[in-house]
């Protein structure tokens, strides 16, 4: 009778432990990490729950290493992803090993500027310093091949846009993300077009927005710009465009176009080939591309930079000439080629 009474008390003792230990265990795993603010926290490749277990640990996230082994039998699919997370004042530890699974790392935003080039966009995103980097070095043959562009040259076919992005993630995913936001942009911009313009192809009109935005950052300038080249085209009139000659130039240009560079014979140079240079010279954004589907009426051929990122506009040479004289012979001392408020 007394061995009975003893084994009813050790199986009593053990389930109140269990009970004592299973409580324990709901509580660290549910109970809000200790965080005054936003903490992130890197999963690495070959991280399992027992390295995580030792990490969070290390870091005051938990209380012990193990408790992210029992929350990973709980969920017998529960695989970490790659990445840097937000771990959340109000978040417990089954949250945190739900976030490692979901892959829901932290996102990046990167803005690639309007008016700049394929290169320009490379750069910037090397800068970042975390975006995987497999097309810096690689000529326009190669981005054009390692993305499946059909073009033969990549300028102008990615979107200037803020992207998302995730730590460790390629340049070339950003691109080809951009290059369909370009695609889309300018297909359905062109559907919207004006009749009568000068353009075999949305080609064309993607080349000409990018003269645009290279010649102003001012919003109200751009369909009128777009009007006056649009009126040299039918006209037979070169462009003379400077900026597509600098991009003709590449790296020899050093600041300033001589008249050297505008006897440059790159295909580029508008001053002395007629019709639009062969590809675009920058990536742009929507603006501009509306801005050459949809120019603004005037009767103006000829533009000038007045010196406060504005330009004066004239119908005539006789007009323009004066203009250059006003605000080109005798620049004003803080001439600039954009205004203040551009990017």
């Amino acid at each position: 009778m007394a061995l009975i009474k003893w084994f009813y008390r050790v199986i009593f003792l053990f389930i109140t432990l269990s009970a004592i230990l299973a409580g324990y265990l709901y509580y660290s795993i549910t109970a809000p990490v200790v965080l005054t603010s936003v903490e992130t926290f890197e999963v690495r490749s070959g991280d399992s729950s027992h390295s995580l277990g030792d990490e969070l640990s290390k870091k005051g996230l938990i209380a012990y290493p193990f408790l992210t082994r029992v929350v990973s039998k709980l969920n017998p699919e529960w695989v970490p992803k790659v990445g840097k997370y937000a771990i959340k004042p109000e978040m417990n530890l089954l949250d945190i090993m739900a976030l490692f699974d979901s892959g829901q790392s932290i996102f990046y935003s990167i803005t690639l500027l309007e008016g700049k080039t394929t290169q320009d966009f490379l750069l910037a995103m090397k800068v970042r310093g975390n975006i995987t980097m497999t097309l810096l070095d690689s000529s326009n043959e190669e981005i054009v091949k390692k993305l499946g562009l059909e073009v033969a040259h990549p300028e102008g076919q990615f979107f200037a846009n803020t992207y998302r992005y995730h730590e460790g993630d390629t340049d070339a995913s950003i691109l080809k993300h951009a290059h369909e936001l370009m695609t889309q942009t300018l297909t359905d911009l062109w559907e919207h077009k004006v009749p009568d313009l000068p353009y075999k192809s949305a080609y064309d009109a993607l080349i000409m927005a990018s003269i645009i935005e290279k010649e102003t950052g001012v919003p109200d300038e751009r369909p009128l710009i777009a009007q006056v080249f649009i009126s040299r085209l039918k006209k037979g009139m070169r462009l003379q465009t400077d900026p597509t000659v600098i991009y003709g130039l590449g790296s020899s240009f050093k600041g300033n176009l001589t008249r050297k560079g505008l006897q440059d014979m790159s295909p580029y140079n508008t001053y002395r080939f007629h019709g639009l240079p062969p590809t675009p010279i920058a990536n742009v954004g929507r603006e501009a591309i509306e801005a050459a589907l949809n120019p603004e009426q005037t009767k103006a051929l000829y533009f000038v930079a007045k010196g406060d990122g504005t330009h004066a506009f004239s119908n005539t040479l006789i007009e323009h000439n004066q203009a250059v004289r006003k605000y080109q012979f005798k620049r004003r001392e803080d001439y600039r080629s954009t205004p203040e408020n551009t990017k």
